[in-house]
Parts: structure tokens; sequence; C-alpha cells
């Protein structure tokens, strides 16, 4: 119509709307997502740049000549690397992962490397994440991610069993970046899910460390888990904020305009409520750490901040348009703001140290940023509630979650890619009510 009348109306409209959506990105800027998030302390942050230093070590062939270190080596000693396998070892299945026994800092850490260009096998499992493919503890999940993690759990778990057998006084830490970011959130929750196979390992002493991590989790499970699953994301990383199909967002890397084309459609014509509301929709997993190194429209750095909370709105839902938004997801250039950030924290916490705190009063302060986190993790769940975040399915039979209508092989690596149809419906309300009944 609008050709016949000579005037590309439709073409028009569509013009107009793209350049508001683009005029609102460029004045959209990082900070804006997480400025009323609160401040994230030493002790907390301090793990980062030692498990991005790890997950570097993976790309070495060889630890004991390794060919390229970051600035401060990778931090491993050699001989408590249990495990260290290739792509030719695990067939294309997951990313190279390595298993070390980290002494010095009483950990099991399971490191898992991200994203290799050159490799099909890691593009094959990232973008297969049809929307609403894979069900797992009462939520959606990444099915390609969710594989890669299945296999890994096959192969690993006797083993992790027996270290955490052997070290009863260790954590066990699955970290990982970008691709592998995704397989260890997944990692982590059927480790959660099938603890008895660890010797029924308790829950505390699991965590993991999501570096620059896909969107791989449903909004309840991103809430549920986050007293275990750490997010780590530098100011305007565009991978957890890639909200199109990931198949869609390589496809059209060689097409910028067509990617840009997609997101503004999804944009305008998607609203929040009706986000929220979608059980298949995907987001970055558990509580959120923000690396602020520069200032909105600026190149200059600045004295870094990490700013941290447990949202259920506002995870991370708009693209950033900056020259750095391919950059900040760099495994590197987290490493080097990450440690820059604790540097900076250290040296603050030092002058305090210099006034003389009992130690009474620091043990204090730990216990009570425990109680802070656990209070945030359940205003988080109370405000999924009154956001009405869909819970499909009944929660996990292990942990902290309880349904006595499910048997204990419920969620088993293996049963097609743990897709189970017919669960029990619960309600948010009952899931928030009974969150810390094991604490």
């Amino acid at each position: 119509m609008s050709v016949a009348c000579c005037v590309p109306v439709v073409e028009c409209v569509y013009c107009l709307g793209c350049v508001r959506w683009v005029w609102k990105k460029f004045l959209y800027t990082a900070g804006r997502e997480s400025e009323n998030w609160g401040l994230a302390i030493a002790s907390e942050f301090e793990p980062v740049p030692r498990f991005c230093r790890y997950i570097m070590a993976v790309y070495e062939d060889d630890i004991r000549n390794p060919i390229s270190t970051p600035p401060g080596g990778y931090g491993i000693d050699p001989d408590w690397v249990i495990v260290k396998k290739s792509h030719e070892d695990t067939q294309g299945k997951v990313s190279p992962y390595l298993i070390y026994v980290d002494h010095q800092n009483t950990d099991i850490v399971v490191a898992i490397r991200g994203l290799n260009m050159a490799k099909d096998s890691d593009f094959l499992v990232l973008l297969d994440d049809k929307l609403g493919q894979a069900e797992f503890d009462g939520g959606y999940v990444h099915n390609g991610l969710l594989k890669a993690a299945e296999w890994v759990w096959e192969a690993e778990s006797q083993l992790l069993r027996e270290l955490v057998e052997r070290y009863p006084d260790y954590t066990l830490t699955f970290a990982g970046h970008s691709l592998g970011a995704g397989v260890v959130t997944l990692l982590t929750m059927l480790t959660v899910k099938n603890r008895e196979k660890l010797g029924l390992l308790d829950r505390k002493r699991i965590r993991c460390f999501a570096i620059a991590p896909t969107r791989c989790v449903s909004l309840n499970l991103a809430v549920r888990y986050a007293d275990i699953i750490n997010s780590v994301v530098l100011q305007d990383d565009f991978l957890p904020r890639t909200t199109v199909a990931l198949e869609h967002a390589f496809k059209s890397l060689l097409c910028f305009p067509c990617l840009m084309c997609i997101m503004c459609l999804k944009d305008t014509f998607t609203m929040e409520e009706k986000m929220l509301k979608d059980p298949r929709r995907l987001y970055a997993p558990g509580r959120l750490y923000h690396i602020i190194v520069r200032k909105p429209f600026s190149s200059a750095n600045i004295k870094p901040i990490v700013r941290t909370a447990i949202p259920v709105d506002g995870r991370f839902e708009h693209i950033v348009l900056s020259c750095n938004m391919t950059s900040d997801h760099g495994i590197l250039r987290i490493l080097t703001e990450s440690q820059r950030t604790i540097d900076l924290m250290l040296e603050k916490h030092q002058s305090t140290d210099s006034m003389n705190i009992p130690e009474q009063q620091r043990m204090d302060r730990r216990d009570s940023l425990a109680k802070e986190h656990m209070e945030e993790h359940k205003a988080a769940l109370q405000r999924a509630v009154a956001l009405d975040v869909p819970q499909a399915y009944s929660p996990s039979a292990y942990g902290t979650f309880r349904n006595i209508e499910e048997g204990p092989d419920f969620g088993k690596p293996g049963e097609s890619s743990l897709t189970i149809s017919q669960k029990r419906r619960e309600s948010w309300d009952e899931l928030a009510g009974r969150l810390f009944l094991d604490r």
C-alpha cells in the first residue's frame, strides 16, 4: 500500500523506530542497571582474579612449560593438577577443563575455559539453545550447556567424590568463562541435586563463579541458586545481555545491522512484564557482580568499584552500545580489571587494619555479611513472588528444596537431558516459605 501511494509509510515508521531505539541505547549506560545495588567487599570478591587465572591455565597445553602467562602468572602448582582434558579428550562434548586441588586456599577447583572460535564443536554446544527445549529442576536451562555439564558430571563425579572425602574441609568450586561459565553453572546445579553421589556433600561447601556467563537458566532458577552461584560481569560485556537466541546472534556477527535489527524489534515489542512471566526466558545465573571501571561515554579508567545484588527484574536486560562491549568479555581483560579492583579493596582494608580493629569485631563483620546475603536471597524470592514469576514445576528433591513426591533418582544425569514433564506444580509462595528450612 505504501508503495502504491509512492510514500513508504511502513518503511519510514520502521526506520524512525530503529532510530529511536538506537538513540535510547546510546543514552543507556552500563552503570544504570546496577546503580541501586550494594557495594561488594574484598572478602567476597577476592577469589575472582584467582579463578580467572585458573581458567586461563586451561588454555596451556603444558602448564609446566607455559607459552604465555598473564601478569602474576597462573598461581597454580602443576603437581596438584589432578585432571586436565583437551578438546580431543572430551570429543568436543565440552570445552577443555582442569581439576585442581588448591591447598593454599583449601579449594577443589573445576575450571572450564571459554569458547574456542576455531572449534565447531564449541559452537554446536553454544547454539543448541532452542527456547524451552530443556527442563531442569522446575525451570528451563540452555540445552547444549546442560548436555556438556552432564558429560563432565558422568566423567568426573567419582573423582570429585574421592577428593571431597579426602579433603573434608575444602570447598568444591566450579569456575568458568563465557561458554565454560554456562557449563559450570549447570554443573553446579547438577552437583547440588545429586549430592548423595558425593557423600552427601554439604550445600555450603559448593560454590560457583561464572565469569562473563551466557544466559543459561530461567529466572526462578537464577534466583533460587543465588546462594551458591555468582556471576561476574565487566561493565559493558555483551554476552550476559544478549537476549536473542545465540544462534541468531552469531549468524548476525558478519552483519551487525542485522543483529541490531533483531534486538530493536525484540526490545520494542516485548513488554517487561511479559518477559518476566515467560518461564522459558533465560538469564544470567545467581548473584550478580558488576565491575564498573569507566565513566559513561568515556574510555578513561576510573577507580573501579564492584556492585552486587540478586535482582529479579533488571538482570542485564539491555545491550550497551559501546566500543568496549566485546573487549569487556575477554578473560584477560576481566582478570586485569578484577585484580585492579581487589588491589584497591585490599589497600582500603589494610588502612582499616591499621586502626587495630579487634579480631572478634572482624568475625562479627563476616557473620553479618553472611546474614545479609541470606536476607537478600530471601528478599529476592519474595520479590519474585510479588512479580508473579512462574515456577513451572516442583523444586528439586535435593539440598534446600524438598519434594517428597519425587524419588531419589529425579534429575539423574543422562535421563534425556533431564527433561521431565510431569511434575507437581508449586507456587513461588510455597517455595519462598520453605527456602531456608535447611539453613
